[in-house]
């Protein structure tokens, strides 16, 4: 049997679902703009370098959360995924999740961005398991923080391991496990594994891609 693990943003998206759905709020007015797009393009550009402190972002991206009704929720998400995440979503991508269904492989998306999120993106991907940071609840409100390990750099393998564990499997159950990412902050998970994918990668992630002979793909350029 095989796995595919596939990160998300700037991988199956040529977008960041993190940060567009922060826009997405701010367009709306429900957050204020000279608060919230600072902030926001500062938490990108760490991410991009390598320098995000993941528990100081999550206090910033899910704080939004706790401040509204999950169906008012719900509702600004319907409208984020037909403006913002479909038309982010090529058809190569579609495609290469498809290839590895069809060749009957395990799939999962695992991603740093929170499961309110990504939760969506995941079943319009049809993909079926979904690894994501937590967005907590009490009584079904959300309440701004996180629970449990962060789904990011080396969280990503631990979250990874605990969902295999959970189905009574391992890394070494599978013949070939692959992983699509973008990202320098991926390479803990795409060190771990046998078939490891720079998808339109960073040029940190490139060069280490080019001089460890992985495999780099387009699908976003």
């Amino acid at each position: 049997m095989h796995l595919a693990l596939f990160d998300l943003d700037n991988t199956l998206l040529s977008g960041d679902s993190d940060y567009e759905w922060t826009r997405h709020l701010i367009s709306k007015g429900i957050l204020d703009h000279d608060t919230f797009e600072k902030r926001n393009d500062e938490f990108f550009e760490q991410y991009k370098a390598g320098t995000l402190n993941i528990h100081e972002f999550l206090d910033f991206q899910l704080q939004p959360l706790a401040g509204n009704s999950r169906a008012d929720l719900d509702a600004w998400h319907a409208e984020f995924m037909e403006t913002r995440v479909r038309p982010m979503i090529s058809q190569k991508a579609r495609d290469l999740v498809r290839h590895h269904q069809d060749h009957g492989d395990l799939c999962a998306l695992v991603t740093a961005t929170n499961s309110f999120v990504t939760g969506p993106i995941g079943r319009e991907l049809d993909i079926p398991h979904l690894i994501a940071t937590i967005a907590a609840q009490k009584n079904g409100q959300f309440t701004g923080k996180s629970r449990g390990t962060p789904s990011f750099r080396e969280g990503k393998v631990s979250r990874v391991e605990d969902w295999l564990e959970s189905m009574g499997l391992c890394w070494g159950y599978f013949e070939r496990i692959w992983f699509y990412s973008d990202s320098l902050n991926d390479l803990p998970l795409l060190s771990r594994i046998s078939d490891p994918v720079a998808v339109d990668p960073d040029s940190t992630l490139r060069a280490h891609a080019e001089s460890a002979g992985w495999a780099i793909l387009n699908l976003n350029n």
